[in-house]
């Protein structure tokens, strides 16, 4: 590597965030979330349509999460060694065409084996799009990365949104108006590739894509920063799996305002992605890691012992916003853990890691089943707790460390 490449590459940028291409991978983001959000509301139709058993059923979630996480840090090696820009385009067409054909499919076996191939392409755009963020989130990584996250939050949201009307209306087959938005994202992001190739290149100089950076990369630091995105993912999976739950057996409300209390908390947590991002760019990414999960353990410990359904609405905003503040900023922090495998550190933080909590939902599912629900709740309090203390381990992303 020539010395002016070697400065290039390694020198932190000063520049502001390219916060406009950063909102495209963010919209691309979401449409491509929206393929995974979709399925746990399609089951109903094809356990009626297909005869299936609950296991089945089951069985298609499992396929989704196993090839839309557990492949995540593969494409990002594969990123890494080769920049494959391609990857978020075809990863996102990928992605919808896998669900939307499950609508026309006649046998269990197909079905899976679509829902398989959609979260490879779940897979394929993530840990690139990361990437791209990261080439271009400039002196805001923790912004860039929110807002990147942010997007793949709103498709979790929407997609049950979308497709229960279309499956009222048309049924399975209706599924096939899932690529419309995918489709529309991937042309916009063959478009534009060009210009963020260009905006990548300028913002380094014209030197950063073109070379080896030579940095000294913090296996051990990364390896307790995954540790800590797992234990997080624990707790947001088990409060996502059982807040409506909780509101009904133990709070005896409806199931509209169960509903409603997670919609409540979900969009907290958007906020405190955002937010948390922000913070970590004035303020470092340690400290907002910390600061979430400890504030994570007083609130998660006040709404399980809340006794009234006043008091536990009241803390699930500041709940679901404890609960994402560090989200964003522990892909930024794995990355510069890993400044040699930023691709792969994104699968790991984005895929791998957060399959792990979908992994324990249910473990604690049958905590609830053998001694209540409550109780498992209770014991969930624990889980950030060991959280906050590993993260406790982690050090603060060193700039500098270059060979």
């Amino acid at each position: 590597m020539r010395p002016l490449e070697k400065i290039a590459a390694v020198l932190p940028d000063t520049e502001p965030a390219d916060f406009r291409s950063i909102t495209l991978l963010a919209a691309s983001h979401t449409a491509d979330d929206i393929n995974q959000a979709v399925l746990p509301a399609m089951l109903p139709y094809f356990i009626a349509e297909h005869h299936l058993s609950y296991a089945a059923a089951a069985g298609l979630v499992l396929a989704q999460t196993l090839a839309s996480s557990v492949a995540q840090p593969l494409f990002g090696l594969i990123a890494d060694r080769r920049p494959s820009p391609w990857l978020i385009p075809v990863g996102l067409s990928v992605a919808g065409l896998g669900v939307a054909a499950t609508g026309f499919l006649p046998s269990y076996a197909l079905i899976f084996a679509a829902i398989a191939i959609s979260g490879l392409g779940v897979s394929a755009f993530h840990p690139e799009a990361a990437r791209w963020v990261r080439y271009l989130g400039g002196a805001n990584q923790g912004a860039a990365m929110g807002l990147f996250t942010v997007g793949g939050n709103v498709g979790f949201a929407i997609g049950p949104l979308m497709i229960t009307p279309i499956m009222i209306m048309l049924g399975l087959r209706g599924a096939i108006l899932l690529t419309v938005p995918v489709f529309m994202m991937s042309v916009i992001l063959l478009w534009r590739l060009p210009h963020l190739s260009a905006a990548r290149a300028a913002r380094r100089g014209g030197v950063a894509g073109h070379v080896t950076i030579q940095a000294r990369e913090q296996w051990g630091a990364f390896t307790s920063l995954a540790a800590v995105v797992m234990i997080r993912s624990v707790v947001f999976f088990a409060l996502n799996t059982f807040i409506p739950l909780y509101w009904i057996v133990i709070l005896h409300g409806s199931k509209a305002t169960g509903g409603y209390a997670l919609s409540v908390m979900l969009a907290a947590a958007a906020v405190g992605t955002l937010v948390g991002g922000r913070l970590a760019d004035r303020y470092g990414r340690r400290v907002i890691v910390i600061l979430s999960l400890g504030a994570l353990v007083f609130i998660l410990l006040a709404f399980v012992y809340a006794k009234s359904p006043g008091a536990s609405m009241a803390l699930l905003a500041p709940l679901g916003f404890a609960l994402q503040a560090s989200s964003g900023v522990m892909v930024v922090m794995g990355q510069e853990y890993l400044p040699n495998r930023v691709g792969l550190a994104a699968g790991v933080t984005l895929g791998l890691s957060m399959t792990v909590g979908g992994l324990f939902a249910p473990v604690f599912g049958s905590i609830a089943d053998h001694y209540g629900l409550s109780a498992a709740l209770r014991i969930l309090c624990i889980v950030p707790v060991l959280g906050f203390f590993v993260s406790l381990t982690l050090r603060e992303p060193a700039a500098g460390a270059y060979e």
